[in-house]
């Protein structure tokens, strides 16, 4: 009779899990956001996205999108709205 291999160690340890850091109003209001939205998504109730974001510093500003072919026009028009009204509320 052939006595199987000894199998190595296949325990693999996790990493450390990420420190929570103290939220502020904003960071928590920020969470809430993207919280909703991969709910959303999740629950297959979203198509489109499109995210504009800014460095803590305000140095360099990021954007970010997934859409379908056809709703290219309507987050176009959107973010304009968007930006009419955000414009609106520095005043």
């Amino acid at each position: 009779m052939i006595e199987p291999l000894a199998e190595p160690d296949r325990v693999i340890p996790f990493p450390q899990a990420v420190p929570v850091a103290p939220a502020d109003e904003n960071t928590a209001s920020m969470i809430d956001v993207l919280q909703e939205q991969l709910r959303l998504a999740r629950e297959g109730k979203l198509r489109s996205v499109a995210v504009v974001s800014v460095s803590s510093d305000g140095g360099s500003i990021g954007t970010q999108w997934s859409c379908t072919h056809g709703d290219i026009t309507s987050l176009i028009g959107k973010l304009t709205v968007l930006t009419h009204d955000m414009m609106s509320a520095r005043k």
